[in-house]
């Protein structure tokens, strides 16, 4: 219901108005003057107040200035005996709604009540959808990062709308990837966009443990339960209390602790060692590993019940492969990092990046980070140069097999691989097409669909408008049309009407063989 504040020194007017717009459904308090009405206000706010000008202690104008400091978004209609244009003006300088003069007709005070009421709700209508839309920003618009995580490629798009969505519910998470592609920072952006943001988040490795170790370290343990427990210890459940706890390598858990984890889950209750009584615990579970549980599961070597348990949303990572674009930005990202941290300048030279771009990255984000911190505290220059790069990077041929296409003795990355002569035949049809999209599927014998899709996933779409452009402003003479009445003459075909005949050498300019 909408609060209106009547404000005049007459009792026959307060009387009035507090009766006509009780019977439209408002709730209508009065005040005799300005001072008791600016008391009301602190009290109850109001949405609009009907005042007079002139009134004894604080006149209309005065109160109409205090009420909008302290309510900067209440409507106020202001009226007067004695109405003058420089009042007017200088009411509506200060902000009020309308100005209506006595004796007012009713009806036209309950108009501008009503106006003022639908002007009020557009504006709160506007702000709630400006509000939606900030929030939903996010969302709509590519992200370069997301807390400490970096990337703007599809597939980390995909992840950043995920952390969001599962950030807002408490349910169990389980991220899956390979080594180094940064599971402990999704589990931290998770942490950090929920509401437990200021409580605890504590990491621990399930693989660094022995069995009993991890359980103490995990559950706590009370006094004397074991040689050299000569006090009591909270766990690392009791210590994210309210929290997030992660989990990483979770694969590695002998079957006893997946058994004593799977209670925990369960009843949200712990045990330390060596003691009688339960706690309850109220911690978040984010869980991580490397390994494909599903088959550990087939193998019997990881508990079904408990992969169902830590499994509630699952989330995949994916390779730094698969991010196309992405080194790059990662690459400029740990430069500027190192290169703070060294007080240093650097840039990196295109070499390089085109050589970096070009890796595998087998150790994912993990491995490049590793790599840019060695090149910016070895390179003496201000560009890092290619001399600084690992070998397994300058000797990396995604390309190299044996000639009879056998395994290569030191393996390779097939994924990698696969992705390399992907993107090496599609760039070779694009080149041969001059960026024809329609030719440039048929040479590959694709649809022109799949061919766009494979653009997207290695970010070479923008090439083909350049290589039309290339085309466009090549000095290659044109082709001839069907409406052309001759053939066009080439300008060799000219040199050989002038008697000027150097047909091998133009041949073997354009690559033909001269027998």
């Amino acid at each position: 219901m909408k609060n209106i504040l009547v404000v005049d020194d007459e009792q026959g007017i307060r009387q009035l108005l507090t009766l006509v717009f009780g019977r439209e459904g408002y709730n209508v308090r009065a005040a005799e003057n300005g001072v008791r009405a600016m008391e009301m206000l602190r009290a109850e706010p109001a949405h609009l107040i009907i005042s007079d000008i002139r009134m004894p202690d604080m006149n209309g104008i005065e109160l109409l200035t205090a009420a909008r400091e302290l309510l900067p978004d209440v409507r106020v209609v202001m009226m007067t005996a004695f109405a003058s244009l420089e009042r007017a003006r200088e009411a509506f300088k200060l902000g009020a709604e309308d100005f209506v003069q006595k004796p007012f007709d009713v009806e036209e005070l309950k108009e501008i009540v009503r106006r003022a009421f639908e002007r009020s709700q557009l504006v709160e209508d506007n702000r709630q959808l400006h509000d939606e839309n900030e929030r939903l920003k996010p969302f709509d618009e590519p992200l370069t990062h997301l807390d400490n995580l970096r990337g703007s490629s599809v597939k980390m798009q995909t992840v950043y709308q995920m952390i969001k969505t599962v950030a807002a519910v408490p349910s169990t998470v389980l991220v899956t990837g390979e080594s180094g592609t940064g599971k402990e920072l999704v589990a931290r952006a998770i942490h950090n966009l929920s509401a437990r943001r200021d409580k605890p988040f504590i990491s621990i490795n399930c693989g660094a443990f022995t069995e009993t170790l991890l359980e103490s370290e995990l559950f706590g343990f009370v006094r004397g339960s074991f040689t050299g427990a000569t006090s009591d210890r909270k766990g690392l459940f009791e210590a994210a209390h309210k929290g997030t706890i992660f989990l990483d390598e979770i694969g590695e858990m002998s079957p006893t602790m997946q058994v004593k984890l799977l209670r925990v889950l369960q009843e949200r209750k712990i045990r330390p060692v060596g003691a009688h009584d339960e706690r309850t615990i109220d911690a978040r579970v984010v869980a991580a590993t490397n390994r494909n549980l599903q088959q550990m599961v087939k193998e019997n070597s990881f508990r079904e019940d408990l992969y169902y348990r830590i499994s509630v949303i699952p989330m995949e990572l994916p390779p730094l492969r698969e991010r196309n674009g992405d080194v790059h930005l990662l690459i400029d990202y740990f430069v500027n990092k190192f290169c703070e941290l060294n007080g240093r300048h650097l840039t990196v030279s295109p070499r390089v990046m085109e050589m970096l771009e070009g890796y595998a990255w087998y150790g994912n984000v993990r491995e490049l980070e590793h790599t840019i911190e060695r090149l910016v505290a070895l390179e003496p220059t201000d560009t890092i140069q290619p001399e600084r790069l690992p070998e397994s990077i300058t000797n990396y041929n995604p390309g190299r097999t044996t000639d009879d296409d056998e395994l290569p003795e030191e393996g390779l990355n097939l994924f990698a691989h696969i992705d390399h002569i992907e993107r090496k035949y599609v760039l070779a049809a694009l080149t041969r097409t001059d960026g024809n999209q329609s030719r440039a599927a048929e040479l590959l014998h694709l649809p022109v669909r799949s061919l766009r899709h494979l653009l997207d996933k290695h970010n070479i779409r923008g090439l083909t408008a350049q290589l039309r452009d290339e085309r466009r402003q090549s000095d290659a003479a044109p082709r001839r049309r069907a409406t052309d009445p001759y053939p066009r003459r080439r300008a060799h075909d000219l040199a050989d009407a002038n008697g000027d005949n150097n047909e091998p050498e133009q041949l073997a300019s354009r690559g033909k063989s001269v027998t």
